[in-house]
């Protein structure tokens, strides 16, 4: 039999410390770190996208990181073909990659596979914002439910661009999304999981209260570190827009209006902390409920059950545990 080579996932919400156990777990494991982030992967954005450090990742390297201008747009489909290609040179370097990062969709277009979606329509979608602009995206929302229930159940009503792709999809082609995903994987060679022997971890504190607290601190840590000058250099190239999905990476849209002097300094604050803030209730959401295929989610918690925050060398026997108990 031939045995399958594996896949080690690491997710978890923003600033709940996935970087940093994915860096020490690379001198524990024979692994290879791939980012699984849609801003990470934009040259220079790295304050506001809390990049590590040249120093950490000349140490501990990160493929996909900084392979995109920030005026090129970076897709599921994008991911896909980089991850894999990514996964498949690190085995045949005799490791194991290790994929960590936030972005869920990303995770998911992975293991699920990708459909052939039509090419984008410009009339469409301008139509699709209109409608936002008059009525709100909830009432988007309630379009794409109307026509695709199942899509609507994975997007949030805030999540302006997913939303606007999925009902795109279904006025340009007649299909909805959910449709043309079941007819892809009917024709798909073999499913990633039935390729790879994965194990899924997510990292996250027990106590939302004590994300939100660190994603304050973080918010706070990054202006000070230069991420409005940082923004500053983006926004006066002149090539770039709001509408690029690197410009509406979370805190880089809040302070590109602040520049744009569509907002105050404090305005600028309050707003990045609490799309951050969304940010990481939608990865929360979307790994609650997360599959049990093709591994079950282990919950690698930085708090005990009294609420004792957990020190770094807990966490890291905790995952290197249940990764042996995986046979990694």
């Amino acid at each position: 039999m031939n045995k399958k080579l594996p896949v080690i996932f690491l997710m978890g919400p923003t600033a709940s410390g996935k970087t940093d156990l994915a860096m020490a777990l690379h001198d524990h494991l024979p692994v290879e770190l791939i980012s699984v982030d849609s801003a990470l992967v934009y040259r220079g954005m790295d304050i506001g996208s809390a990049k590590p450090s040249k120093q950490e990742l000349e140490k501990y390297p990160h493929r996909l990181i900084d392979i995109r201008d920030p005026s090129e747009p970076y897709s599921a489909a994008d991911f896909v073909a980089d991850a894999e290609r990514e996964i498949a040179d690190i085995h045949a370097q005799g490791k194991i990659p290790l994929l960590v990062g936030g972005t869920m969709l990303y995770f998911k277009a992975l293991l699920d596979g990708l459909a052939d979606m039509p090419e984008a329509d410009a009339e469409v979608r301008a139509k699709i914002e209109k409608d936002a602009e008059l009525h709100g995206w909830a009432y988007v929302h309630q379009q794409l439910a109307d026509v695709d229930p199942q899509m609507a159940a994975e997007i949030h009503p805030n999540h302006s661009q997913r939303l606007s792709r999925a009902l795109e999809v279904f006025l340009v082609s007649g299909k909805t999304m959910t449709q043309l995903r079941e007819v892809q994987q009917s024709h798909d060679r073999k499913s990633f999981a039935e390729r790879y022997k994965v194990s899924q971890m997510a990292i996250s504190p027990r106590d939302r209260s004590v994300l939100h607290r660190r994603i304050e601190q973080r918010f706070l840590k990054m202006l000070d570190a230069g991420m409005i000058d940082e923004v500053r250099g983006l926004f006066e190239r002149g090539d770039l827009h709001p509408d690029l999905p690197a410009i509406r990476a979370v805190g880089y849209r809040q302070v590109w209006e602040y520049l744009g002097q569509q907002l105050s300094y404090d305005e600028m604050i309050d707003r990045g902390i609490i799309a951050t803030r969304q940010l990481a209730k939608r990865q929360l959401t979307w790994l609650k409920g997360w599959s049990i295929e093709p591994s079950p989610l282990y919950w690698l918690y930085t708090q005990d059950e009294q609420g004792r925050e957990l020190l770094k060398k807990e966490i890291i026997e905790n995952a290197l545990n249940f990764l042996q108990s995986t046979a990694i």
